[in-house]
């Protein structure tokens, strides 16, 4: 282990949350070892500012706990506990140990809990360990820094800091095996490559060819909430490349993938979705995953279509049952809410919509509330080649002839009157009857 004392590195206690260092000086209170870990310690070695902090600890998940009452134990793969201060999480780990020495038969709270499948994936691994133990069981070296709030010392216990100085992403241990027991840690290869725009030492790169397919034993669940991490945290364009030029995408987006191969213009159209998906994040705009499934399924979508219309189905039927057929199968890989599903289905069917607009129709989509994504989607479509027949540009001098149009709530078309409801007739009483 290398100790790097305060006066041979950068970190200040003024650029660390107030909360984490107060979980930390209270563990510590307590006899507890506590340190800030990951990507905190990692980003502030690099001058920047972190905005989420991470606590190790060899305090057992149950231990810590019981010593904040703001917070909770979450996770079943891996127990974690969030200490929670107003809208801020600071998550605190426990020193991992070898899965080796646990085994399937230790309780929840004894530390000696772990499983594999057959091919060693890791199942469940909640076996605690020591700091050192905590280090190598971390996926990269530069993700394996600690920092001492106490002693204000970094230690390094698997040549982190070397790599961080020579931009270099690193998995630590034998690359193939660590793979294996968890896939997606090929995914996080890739992205901490594409977000830090550091380079992929050589094993760690030349193991995944090889490993790649495990990916498929991942349920598709996990892997959305992974294309959540890709692609919405502010540099979409640069992960996609990573995904493209060690062909990791295909076990995301196969048929996207497969289309993305050969078809310059959807490989464009994709392209400028991640763009201007970066560009709203640094420019702190709202930003929906249901956009960028869009555009990624866009080109399978449309080909579908084409392909059912010269069959004799008419455009706007061929390109629902397109739609449909391409989410139901994207699903199995990658499992897309219904919530970011119906919306993606709606931008594409929004396309031929868009072609109507004589009369008071354009009036009505302008005021549909999907109708700034659907030209937004346009737009893309356009800059990627597509031909629309200028449809883009008569819709933007459309809505600069009439700027006050505004999106209605709850997805009319437009707004109408409540239909007035007639009042039940009052029976006369027949006194012949």
């Amino acid at each position: 282990m290398k100790v790097i004392p305060r006066d041979q590195h950068c970190i200040s206690r003024k650029n660390i949350s107030d909360s984490a260092l107060k979980v930390m000086a209270r563990l510590r209170s307590e006899g507890y070892q506590a340190y800030l870990v990951g990507g905190a310690v990692r980003d502030l070695l690099l001058g920047g500012h972190p905005k989420d902090f991470d606590v190790a600890t060899d305090a057992t998940p149950e231990v810590v706990h019981g010593l904040f009452r703001n917070s909770r134990i979450i996770g079943r793969r891996f127990r974690i506990v969030h200490v929670r201060f107003g809208r801020e999480i600071i998550e605190v780990t426990t020193f991992r140990g070898h899965h080796d020495n646990g085994d399937d038969r230790g309780s929840e709270h004894s530390g000696k809990h772990a499983r594999q499948s057959e091919k060693g994936l890791l199942l469940r691994d909640n076996v605690f360990g020591t700091l050192e133990e905590d280090a190598v069981r971390r996926d990269l070296t530069v993700n394996a820094l600690y920092y001492d709030a106490g002693s204000f010392e970094v230690l390094d216990h698997v040549d982190g800091l070397p790599d961080l100085e020579q931009r270099l992403i690193h998995i630590i241990g034998d690359p193939a095996q660590r793979y294996r027991e968890d896939p997606v840690r090929m995914l996080r290869v890739l992205r901490f490559a594409a977000k830090l725009d550091f380079d992929i030492e050589r094993g760690t790169a030349a193991a995944i060819p090889a490993c790649a397919p495990l990916l498929r034993e991942i349920p598709s669940a996990r892997l959305f909430d992974e294309f959540l991490k890709l692609f919405l945290s502010g540099y979409a364009t640069a992960t996609l490349e990573q995904l493209l030029r060690h062909d990791l995408l295909q076990y995301l987006f196969p048929e996207a993938d497969a289309i993305l191969q050969r078809d310059p213009a959807a490989l464009a159209l994709v392209r400028a979705a991640m763009r201007n998906t970066d560009q709203r994040i640094a420019e702190d705009k709202p930003v929906t995953p249901a956009f960028l499934f869009a555009a990624l399924l866009w080109p399978v979508t449309r080909d579908l279509a084409q392909r059912l219309e010269a069959a004799g189905e008419p455009p706007v039927p061929a390109l629902h049952s397109a739609a449909q057929q391409v989410i139901a199968d994207a699903v199995q890989h990658v499992a897309i809410p219904r919530r970011f599903s119906q919306p993606m289905r709606e931008i594409w069917e929004f396309q031929l919509r868009l072609v109507r607009k004589k009369g008071k129709k354009a009036m009505e989509l302008a005021g549909h509330r999907r109708f700034r994504a659907a030209y937004d989607f346009l737009l893309l479509r356009e800059q990627a080649g597509e031909d629309t027949g200028g449809l883009g540009a008569w819709w933007t001098e459309f809505q600069q002839q009439n700027p006050d149009i505004k999106p209605l709530p709850g997805g009319e078309d437009v707004e109408r009157p409540a239909p007035r409801r007639r009042r039940p007739r009052r029976r006369r009483n027949n006194a012949n009857s």
